[in-house]
């Protein structure tokens, strides 16, 4: 009787705690993602510029987490165009610090990453590029990574400077498609430098940065919506003999990332296998040109107002946006 007893009250006594702990857990849930927050705001905030470092090495199952995290960075196409060169041993941490002073604190630090773009997984066009941000955003992801495991860290940048970008690559007998964007020195902190708050308002716009502008593009762009298809075979009646008579036409080439227009004279205006064509000639050096090349599409529209004519054919795009200067807006179709 004793015997049962006691074992029913152990039985009430883990019923109890369990449902404590589920109403801790259930109690806790909404508190989870405000402390989640914090901790990666903090974490953000507390990431500082380190220079000095103790004589300690930096465990392997780090190194292997700051390089995951590195990975686990967003990339254009998901290319991952990176490549990651690790280095702990003494003699080449030093003797990167010696030919390259902006990394000099690499001397006293016990690790180092070389982030490198690779170009053979780079995008391919105008788009090339894009590698610099995804690299970028592997380094941060690194750094942030180093400061949420208790190491110091620095980020040194070498590309796209080409005696920092070159050398490096020549020391590390990195191949042709390997780009070392920046080396991060990383280790143990022997300093304690406070974070800087660097948010100011004045580095902030909302909407674009020029309201009344940024209007006017929507305006025009809803304006663009309304366009129609024009039935070129049935509808245009120019005489293609004297169509182009160099003070009537515009010519505009590129996209939403950018264009350039300029005036006309010289083209042709027919068929080509009983579709209608219309051939412009370009010169090499004009600034329209660059955008011809880059674009399968190109737009030829007629202006009766001679003073944007003459602005069009006297002035380089390279030298503002000549649009905007007359007051213009592109509409895209």
């Amino acid at each position: 009787m004793t015997k049962s007893v006691i074992l029913n009250v152990v039985l009430a006594a883990v019923v109890i705690i369990l449902c404590v702990k589920l109403v801790r857990t259930a109690s806790g849930k909404s508190g989870d993602g405000d402390s989640q927050e914090n901790a990666v705001l903090q974490n953000i905030a507390a990431r500082t510029s380190i220079r000095a470092y103790e004589d300690k090495p930096v465990e392997k199952d780090k190194v292997e987490k700051l390089l995951r995290a590195g990975m686990a960075a967003p990339s254009a196409v998901n290319k991952q165009p990176w490549h990651f060169v690790v280095i702990d041993k003494r003699e080449l941490l030093d003797e990167i610090g010696d030919r390259f002073p902006n990394a000099k604190s690499i001397k006293q630090a016990p690790l180092a990453i070389v982030v490198c773009g690779d170009m053979n997984k780079a995008l391919e066009g105008g788009g090339r590029d894009f590698w610099i941000q995804d690299v970028s955003a592997a380094t941060q992801n690194i750094l942030l990574a180093a400061t949420s495991m208790g190491l110091g860290s620095l980020w040194t940048g070498f590309y796209p400077d080409p005696e920092r970008s070159g050398g490096l690559a020549k020391l590390l007998a990195l191949p042709e498609n390997l780009v070392p964007l920046n080396v991060i020195v990383i280790g143990y902190a022997a300093e304690q430098p406070q974070p800087k708050d660097k948010y100011s308002e004045e580095n902030v716009s909302y909407n674009g940065y020029d309201a009344q502008a940024v209007a006017k593009a929507v305006e025009s762009a809803s304006a663009s919506k309304t366009l129609k298809p024009f039935d070129v075979v049935g509808t245009m009646r120019e005489n293609p003999f004297t169509y182009f008579r160099g003070d009537g036409l515009l010519l505009c080439a590129g996209d939403k990332t950018g264009s350039n227009a300029m005036t006309i004279g010289w083209g042709a205006l027919g068929t080509v296998w009983r579709k209608p064509a219309l051939t412009v000639y370009v010169r090499d050096n004009r600034y329209t040109d660059t955008f011809l090349k880059k674009n399968d599409y190109f737009t030829v529209m007629h202006f009766s107002d001679k003073n944007v004519l003459k602005y069009m054919g006297t002035k380089s795009g390279r030298d503002g946006d000549k649009a905007a200067a007359l007051g213009l807006h592109v509409a895209y179709t």
